[in-house]
């Protein structure tokens, strides 16, 4: 079965072909003159010479001229008959609608929907800039959320974060067709052409399958999300109703770093380095689900937590400090406040995060330092909290009194100096200055 009988589509002429490729009937010539497209006994073009042109379009665009591709394919050593079934569910025709007719159709502002090709990596588009196929499957959503009423910048806050996040899935997924598929084959002695056979064999099934396992993971982080939205609701109702006191606990913010991590990765190199950040992530998150919270956002060797309840996110980060340590990881510091934030676009943003990072940076190797906003509110026999003073800290206009938090019991962790952690009075002869050197 040909491509063209696979997907449906009857063959193409080459102004069909031009137009779904977004290219002039000109360029469709002449790729095929130069033997990079196919046609059949009556001249006619299938859908993956579609994707042929795309690719062509690509490799111009990082610099390889298209009769440098020709005289490969002619040579034997490379072939794009790969993506007439790997590429089928990757590239995407253009359609013949234009943005502005979707804006017309379905009374979305053509600025909203233009929102949808920049979630896909593309430019903004000109309102006579056709959409493609696969755009065309994400204009329901937008139309759906513009009819119920959605403000346009919850629409657009939700497609970007839709783009982003799936970029950073798309190049994870590279990186191990990379380091799993392509470089192995390579270094056996394969050509180029060999891998992007092998491609054209095992590409639609991994595809499907991870198309699979993304929904079920999806899901899952719905059901999570969705539980807290449905406790919120019920709360509220049960205090609008007079039977639940409201709460004023503030979430709490948490930034741990790794300390020393720049200075071993030049050391050990690379693939240690990797291997301390995937133990690092391993064992974060493990003890954030465990309290309760998540990491929000991983920042090389460190990163940004989020706790509902402060008790549990300095509790999380003790815990996490002790078992850094006990898996042979550098030591982390730890830094804690706890407010009012701002969740925009899968991120959070305020005072209270930045105020959380400048305490991170301020900790000392193997210390959790808090705010005097969780010691007001942790109420756990397993914690206690020892007075730093008031320190002045970078970009904040007051000192900020803290606290290093300890466990009351139990092992201390391997990184832990005990003579130079309870000495405080090392800390407040450097109340003065603005930022601390990483270890």
């Amino acid at each position: 079965m040909d491509e063209a009988e696979s997907t449906g589509l009857p063959p193409a002429s080459i102004e069909e072909t031009g137009s779904r490729a977004g290219v002039s009937t000109a360029e469709v010539r002449r790729l095929t003159d130069l033997g990079l497209l196919k046609t059949d006994a009556t001249g006619s073009y299938d859908e993956a010479d579609v994707r042929r042109v795309q690719v062509v379009q690509a490799l111009e665009r990082a610099g390889v001229e298209s009769t440098e591709l020709a005289s490969l394919v002619r040579s034997g050593r490379f072939s794009l008959d790969f993506l007439e079934r790997a590429g089928q569910r990757v590239f995407s025709a253009l359609s013949e609608v234009s943005f502005a007719e979707v804006s017309d159709r379905t009374g979305v502002p053509f600025d909203t929907v233009a929102v949808i090709r920049e979630a896909t990596g593309g430019r903004r588009p000109t309102p006579d800039d056709l959409v493609r196929e696969d755009e065309l499957q994400i204009v329901p959503l937008v139309r759906r959320q513009h009819e119920l009423g959605f403000r346009r910048q919850a629409i657009v806050r939700a497609i970007r974060v839709y783009g982003d996040s799936l970029r950073r899935i798309a190049e994870a997924e590279a990186e191990w067709w990379r380091s799993e598929v392509q470089e192995p084959m390579l270094a056996g002695g394969a050509s180029a052409d060999d891998v992007t056979r092998r491609s054209a064999e095992i590409s639609p099934e991994l595809s499907h399958d991870a198309d699979a396992a993304l929904l079920a993971v999806y899901h899952a982080q719905q059901m999570l999300v969705w539980s807290t939205n449905l406790v919120d609701g019920i709360t509220t109702g049960l205090e609008q109703v007079g039977m639940r006191r409201p709460e004023a606990a503030l979430p709490a913010m948490c930034f741990l770093d790794l300390t020393g991590y720049t200075q071993l990765t030049q050391e050990r190199g690379d693939d240690a380095a990797s291997g301390i950040i995937e133990r690092l992530n391993q064992v974060v998150r493990e003890i954030a689900v465990h309290h309760r919270g998540r990491p929000a956002k991983w920042l090389g060797d460190g990163v940004m937590l989020y706790f509902p309840d402060p008790s549990d996110g300095v509790a999380a980060a003790v815990a996490m400090v002790d078992a850094l340590a006990a898996a042979g990881l550098p030591p982390a510091h730890v830094g804690i406040h706890a407010g009012p934030v701002v969740l925009q676009q899968g991120d959070f943003f305020g005072h209270t995060v930045n105020l959380a990072a400048r305490v991170g940076e301020y900790a000392r190797p193997g210390e959790v330092l808090v705010t005097r906003s969780l010691v007001d509110v942790v109420d756990r026999a397993d914690l206690e909290f020892q007075s730093v003073g008031l320190v002045e800290l970078k970009g904040v206009a007051e000192p900020v009194d803290l606290y290093v938090a300890v466990a009351r019991s139990g092992p201390p962790g391997a990184v832990r100096d005990e003579s130079a952690d309870r000495d405080r009075s090392w800390h407040r002869a450097h109340i003065a200055r603005t930022s601390r050197e990483k270890e």
